[in-house]
């Protein structure tokens, strides 16, 4: 399979490069995924996400740690994978309408691929609780979106309600087609480290792309293309932790918007994958988070939304605890950009406001605020 970057040498002309464009992970997936010549493929060409060495990250644990930045997708997140299968199969069904309830990716990511397919997509988000940059990716994609006064899973079930018994397609997580796209994920990791990690940590909310990422590689042992299973690690907010509480959160509290999430749709599969994979579930508070947030960015060079950075907080929390072998290798999925909900970059360790420094237009000055010396 190509990578987004491959390139070979056209003989025809001397010296020219030709590159074979990533075709999305519905093309490039066909053979693993339901869908046949009578699927219309709705693709802007998700996925071939990097998958990047942590070398800041590895110094720290002792492990070989990779980092797979699925805030390179289309809408910069990782719900773009399920999206172009879901809605590919809406369109065979013959969907004219498509509906979700979001914490702001899904809503991003649905009403992107429903403008690219031609139909209509309705999304309810809690109100006031959408980080902008994700509020204004579905009005740019000119979604119909409703913010309903309740949390997250208030807005589920609405739109749970309105698929049964009304002519609108359902676009979330519950909807298997989701779980179907979003799992080509670990086929790509797989391709690039030649085996499966010991250990993939996940951000959990709806706890869908833990139950993907399982699947995934699940596949990758019984086609023969990986040796082992990864063990499945997954982290909550500690103030939106039903999973690792062992029951639903009605008022879910977090600052990781992504993942405030009470009543997580994929619950029991999401279990299921612990079971199988020998797994764990934690709970990361919003301090550890924000921590996290700023090693990702400062160290690494990865800049991604607070609920992304949740699953670093939980690698260096479980290596301090020493749980993580050193030596073992760990992948870690950033599940969205940074620009998704920048302002928690804007902020210090201690809480306060980052204050640019401003200088004179005067060469001298500037170089003297750097520590800069004439050569």
């Amino acid at each position: 399979m190509f990578s987004p970057s491959e390139t070979s040498t056209n003989l025809t002309t001397p010296g020219a490069i030709v590159s074979r464009q990533w075709r999305g992970v519905l093309n490039e997936y066909s053979d693993r995924l339901n869908i046949s010549a009578a699927t219309p493929i709705i693709t802007l060409g998700e996925g071939g996400t990097p998958l990047i060495p942590a070398a800041a990250l590895s110094a720290r644990t002792g492990a070989k740690v990779w980092i797979k930045f699925e805030g390179m997708n289309p809408t910069g997140s990782f719900k773009d994978r399920g999206m172009t299968m879901a809605i590919s199969k809406a369109m065979e069904d013959g969907a004219k309408a498509v509906i979700c309830a979001s914490t702001g990716n899904t809503s991003a990511s649905a009403a992107a691929y429903a403008t690219h397919a031609g139909i209509t997509a309705a999304v309810l988000v809690p109100e006031g609780k959408i980080a902008m940059g994700k509020l204004s990716q579905a009005v740019a994609h000119n979604a119909q979106l409703l913010q309903v006064q309740g949390n997250f899973d208030d807005c589920l079930d609405i739109a749970r309600d309105l698929a049964t018994n009304y002519p609108v397609h359902l676009v979330n997580s519950v909807n298997p087609d989701r779980i179907e796209g979003q799992k080509t994920a670990a086929f790509e990791v797989v391709e690039v480290l030649g085996d499966a990690p010991d250990f993939q940590f996940v951000p959990v909310g709806n706890a869908g792309n833990y139950t993907a990422y399982f699947r995934g590689y699940s596949e990758e042992v019984a086609r023969g293309a990986t040796t082992k299973l990864p063990r499945m690690f997954g982290f909550q907010a500690a103030g939106s932790a039903p999973i690792v509480l062992g029951h639903r959160v009605d008022h879910p509290d977090t600052l990781a918007s992504a993942i405030r999430i009470g009543n997580p749709a994929s619950w029991d599969l999401a279990l299921n994958a612990r079971e199988q994979s020998d797994g764990y579930f934690g709970a990361i508070t919003d301090a550890k988070i924000l921590e996290a947030h700023r090693i990702l960015s400062a160290e690494v060079g990865i800049f991604v939304e607070p609920a992304s950075a949740i699953g670093v907080a939980g690698l260096l929390e479980r290596a301090e605890a020493g749980f993580i072998p050193k030596g073992s290798t760990v992948v870690i999925t950033v599940t969205g950009h940074g620009l998704k909900d920048p302002q928690w970059a804007l902020r210090t360790a201690d809480g306060s406001d980052v204050v640019p420094t401003i200088v004179p237009v005067d060469t001298a000055e500037i170089a003297s605020v750097l520590g800069l010396a004439k050569a």
